[in-house]
């Protein structure tokens, strides 16, 4: 508390007092603030960034922006507030590797919880108990196949990975989510218990109700895990409707 010309300034924890989280996005996207302003409450502030990429969403191109984060995760509330960050790309995640992932963030946000989409993916199917799954994607084979690998190595068993062939992400984003919702539903079967829809930059969170209806399954998003997670790490454990099983349930 303060005082100016006799009147009395107090603080309080802010607007987001429930925390703050960080996001680093590529350069390309534009679907992943959108979702988690919908998902997450207005009490937790959400902050965002960027790493430069081309439009090309490759082993390649994914690879080289890895020393970017941390400058990118330093200019989010420089000030050291920030509560949690994470590097908002699911292919970028994985094909860099988390332990990177989190050495790089570190090097901007050392006080912040580290996560990333792959990390928030994963938790998110031990959360659900999940153990055989279907993927779908947007990407090319080389990630797909990167994809299956890494997930496997986690515990669970791929049994069947297809990807739309998509390299642009300005693409990806236009993937309607009636497509989405086909190409997924077209993955089921019957020995799967849950349907891993991956990419931050598809609209899939706007249909995960819809399939879970369709196929009886648990449906995990990339952006949907991310939010859960996120929220996780700052203790906010509301039940969100809308958004399927783990994020009502778990």
């Amino acid at each position: 508390m303060i005082s100016t010309n006799g009147v009395k300034i107090t603080f309080d924890a802010g607007r987001h007092w429930r925390g703050k989280a960080g996001f680093v996005l590529l350069a390309t996207e534009q679907t992943v603030a959108d979702d988690m302003y919908q998902i997450i409450p207005d009490s937790v502030g959400l902050h965002f960034s960027r790493v430069a990429i081309p439009d090309s969403i490759t082993i390649a191109s994914l690879t080289e922006l890895a020393s970017g984060l941390g400058e990118a995760a330093k200019v989010i509330l420089p000030d050291g507030s920030l509560d949690v960050i994470t590097y908002a790309c699911t292919s970028g995640s994985l094909v860099v590797g988390e332990d990177k992932v989190f050495s790089e963030l570190h090097k901007g946000a050392p006080k912040a919880n580290k996560t990333c989409i792959i990390t928030s993916v994963l938790r998110a199917l031990k959360a659900v108990d999940a153990k055989r799954l279907v993927v779908a994607t947007p990407y090319l084979d080389e990630i797909n196949n990167l994809e299956k690998v890494y997930i496997e190595a986690s515990g669970f068993e791929v049994l069947d990975i297809q990807g739309l062939q998509i390299e642009k992400d300005s693409d990806m984003v236009r993937v309607t989510p009636e497509s989405i919702l086909q190409f997924a539903h077209s993955l089921d079967r019957v020995d799967a218990d849950t349907i891993f829809i991956s990419c931050g930059a598809l609209r899939s969170v706007d249909i995960i109700e819809r399939l879970e209806h369709l196929t009886g399954k648990t449906v995990i998003t990339s952006n949907q895990a991310m939010a859960w997670d996120v929220m996780r790490l700052l203790s906010v454990n509301d039940a969100i409707p809308g958004f399927g099983r783990l994020l009502r349930d778990c």
